[in-house]
């Protein structure tokens, strides 16, 4: 089952009242893709929504809706259904209780009492709302039918301080929400709580996965930067001892270089531990700098040499 489902299935347990089911069927409705003088045409691929729209009729409007039409699409599980409403009476009836204008669709706060907005949000939603799973990205979008109804929803978001971005696709009006913040706080207005709550501990997995890798990855890179410092200073003390310039060292380089050759995998800090006088991490480096000057020195005569 997917998110989206998911998302409906919590919803639809909290439309139980009158004024509930009122604002839901309300927003169904008002943003079906359908909806003339001649037809309403009501579709999702939901079988919560299946189940939900005839109930809804029957209690808000006392109108039995038949059997909803099954459409193939992909594949045998997966299915478009249907509802479609011809009967002039029954749409003058939806008309007049809801003051909807198929010419001009617009949301009318007077249909809603306070506390059914989530519900007609949900409505909504139902009609026309999608989210995908929060493992993959987050995002949660309504493909409204019109410019007019999309900015309306527009509006009511912000009232919850949730703000949507706009775009049109394929003659639709898209609203939709990528921060995972305001996803949260839609899906809890509507009444999905719990697929809150999952969103959240998705989000707090995906960050625990995150910063490990983070960690990791710097770990490899300090292990990377080690091993390649250690192997320039390898290179260095063996050039020197090449050139037979051993004796140039001083006492306390000639005790790092062969803790260094005797070493190769330990930090500097590691090797400044190990020293017969220890000495600190920015000690051991200046001391390698000047291995690195007398190796630098003799490759430079030996190149003038040659």
């Amino acid at each position: 089952m997917s998110f989206s489902n998911d998302v409906r299935g919590e919803i639809v347990r909290g439309i139980i009242d009158r004024d509930r089911q009122f604002a839901c069927l309300y927003g169904i409705l008002l943003y079906s893709r359908v909806f003339t003088n001649q037809q309403i045409v009501l579709q999702s691929e939901s079988t919560v929504f299946a189940k939900l729209v005839p109930s809804l009729f029957q209690s808000v409007l006392y109108i039995k809706l038949a059997s909803g039409d099954k459409l193939s699409l992909h594949s045998d599980t997966q299915v478009m259904y249907t509802f479609t409403i011809t009967d002039p009476v029954q749409i003058r009836q939806i008309c007049t209780v809801y003051h909807i204008h198929p010419e001009k669709r617009e949301i009318h706060l007077s249909n809603l009492v306070q506390n059914s907005m989530g519900a007609f949000l949900a409505g909504v939603f139902f009609g026309c709302g999608s989210v995908i799973d929060p493992n993959k990205e987050y995002h949660l979008e309504f493909n409204t039918p019109s410019e007019l109804l999309c900015g309306d929803l527009r509006q009511i978001l912000k009232s919850i301080g949730v703000t949507g971005r706009q775009i049109v696709r394929k003659n639709m009006y898209v609203l939709y929400l990528k921060d995972s913040e305001q996803i949260e706080d839609t899906l809890t207005y509507m009444g999905a709580q719990q697929c809150t709550i999952e969103l959240m501990n998705i989000k707090i997995h995906k960050d625990m996965r995150n910063k490990a890798n983070r960690l990791r990855n710097c770990d490899e890179a300090n292990i990377n930067r080690v091993v390649s410092a250690a192997m320039r200073q390898i290179q260095d003390i063996r050039f020197i001892v090449q050139c037979g310039a051993w004796d140039q060292l001083s006492p306390e380089l000639c005790e790092l270089a062969q803790l260094r050759l005797e070493n190769p995998e330990l930090s500097l800090k590691e090797l400044g531990e190990q020293l017969s006088t220890p000495i600190g991490r920015s000690g051991v480096n200046h001391r390698f700098q000047k291995i690195a000057a007398i190796a630098e020195e003799l490759r430079h005569r030996a190149a003038n040499i040659g």
